[in-house]
Parts: structure tokens; C-alpha cells; sequence
């Protein structure tokens, strides 16, 4: 029971750094509580999401009702509103298909090979330092906003985003790193890809995770916790990532996780 009140915490607070929150929480399982399969640990990473997901509903809940609203009065809304609603319907569509197929093969891949706690902590190391370098890469000078939004981002952004279903690799780190190289402005680039996560962790759910939905306390737990560690630091992280590049952080996470697999 603690074991998915941890794992909530972990998924409150990694949520809105780019540390690639699902990696963390792998290796919190791995460590502290003895991992499982992989599949089955990255499946439950996403439903821990749905906490996040809910706090960060709430956090953009205005930006989330005009584009709730946007099908239904596509010819009057902005310009702005209609850019990005056509970027997170294609991105998603992208990012989810892209996402199916690499935990397939991870799971083909599970069968056939013993991926144990070391491998895939080794693996998940590997990842985090190539999305240290690439936040590292990217300047946070650029002018583009929301408005300026074009196929290719879409497309960009979507396959990007799809790629963070490998545990190491952060959504957030990516995507904002992928549209800060973009010349998009920072404050731009962080509200546009939590924007993002949010139909993809719905979807992702629904699609993989729909035996969860049921009253079990241990997911309840792991929901609540979720959600309230992160309602309560979203605000904070959110302008603390907006000032400061993680990619030397993340780095740093890699190389002691990779560390911990020769020790």
C-alpha cells in the first residue's frame, strides 16, 4: 500500500521537471521495492499519470475548456486556439501509434530476453544522459509562441513525444527541448507541451490500462497521491524549470544510475 503512496509522490513531483518522470519511478520500483516486469512497470507509470493528468487539468483548466469547446465552434475561435488544437490532435495521433509499437516490441523483446533490475537501470541511465545533452543543446532565446505553430511541428512534436515511451527518455525534457530548438519562447514551449501530455496520458489509459479502473485501494492510493503531491508543487516546478536547464541534472541522474549498475 505505502509502495503506491511513494510511487504517487514520485510521479507528483517528477512530473513537471524535464527528469523524465516515468524512468524515476522505475527506478524507485527497481530499487526500493524489487521492479517487476518491465511492461508492467512502465504500464503502471502511465496510470500513476492520471494524477498528474487531474492537477494539470486544473492548472490550465482554461487553455483545456477552449479547446474542449474548439470542434464545436472551430469557424469563430482564434487563430491561436485553432493552431493549437490541429497541433495536439495530430501530435497525440503520432505520439500514440508511435508509442503502441515501442511497447509492443518492448514486450517482445521482454520475452525473449531476461531484462533484469540492472538492465534495465543501465538502460534507463543511457536514455536520461542523451536527454541531458539535448536540453543542454537547446537555447531558451527563442520568439515563436503558440500562434506560430506549423505541420512539422505536429509532426515533430508527435513522434518526439511517442519516443518518451521509452523509461529514461522525459516527455517534458523532449518536447521542450524539441520546440525550444524550434525557436519557440520558453514560457511557450513548457505551457505547449503540458498541454500535449494531456490527451496522450488519457488515451494511454484508456487504451492500455482500462483493467485498472477498478476499486482497488492500492491504485487509489497511488492516484491521490498523485494528484495532491502534484496540485501542490505544479505552480513552483513549473516557474523553477522555466528558469533553470536541467539537462546538466539529468545527466548527472544517468550517470549515477549507470554507477549503480557496475557497483
Amino acid at each position: 500500500m505505502y509502495k503506491s503512496i511513494i510511487l504517487g509522490a514520485v510521479q507528483g513531483l517528477a512530473e513537471w521537471l524535464p527528469i523524465s518522470s516515468e524512468g524515476l519511478i522505475l527506478l524507485t520500483n527497481i530499487k526500493l521495492f524489487g521492479g517487476g516486469e518491465l511492461t508492467d512497470m512502465i504500464k503502471q507509470a502511465l496510470f500513476l499519470h492520471l494524477g498528474t493528468f487531474l492537477a494539470a487539468l486544473i492548472y490550465f483548466r482554461s487553455d483545456v475548456v477552449k479547446l474542449v469547446k474548439t470542434p464545436f465552434s472551430y469557424s469563430s475561435s482564434d487563430t491561436e486556439t485553432k493552431k493549437i488544437f490541429n497541433f495536439l490532435f495530430l501530435a497525440t495521433l503520432i505520439s500514440g501509434i508511435l508509442g503502441f509499437i515501442l511497447l509492443e516490441l518492448l514486450g517482445n523483446l521482454e520475452s525473449s530476453i531476461e531484462l533484469t533490475g540492472k538492465v534495465v537501470t543501465l538502460i534507463i541511465g543511457l536514455l536520461l544522459l542523451v536527454t541531458g545533452i539535448m536540453q543542454i543543446r537547446a537555447s531558451d532565446f527563442g520568439l515563436r509562441e503558440a500562434v506560430d505553430l506549423k505541420l512539422k511541428d505536429s509532426i515533430l512534436l508527435g513522434l518526439v513525444q511517442g519516443l518518451a515511451t521509452l523509461p529514461g527518455f522525459s516527455r517534458s525534457g523532449l518536447t521542450v527541448s524539441t520546440l525550444l530548438l524550434r525557436k519557440f519562447e520558453k514560457a511557450a514551449a513548457l505551457r505547449l507541451s503540458f498541454l500535449l501530455s494531456l490527451p496522450v496520458v488519457l488515451v494511454g489509459n484508456i487504451v492500455l490500462n482500462f483493467e485498472r479502473f477498478s476499486v482497488r485501494i492500492e491504485d487509489i492510493l497511488g492516484l491521490i497521491s498523485s494528484f495532491v503531491v502534484g496540485i501542490l508543487t505544479i505552480h513552483l516546478l513549473l516557474n523553477l524549470a522555466k528558469r533553470i536547464n536541467f539537462g546538466y541534472f539529468v545527466m548527472i541522474f544517468g550517470v549515477l544510475a549507470i554507477i549503480s549498475v557496475l557497483l
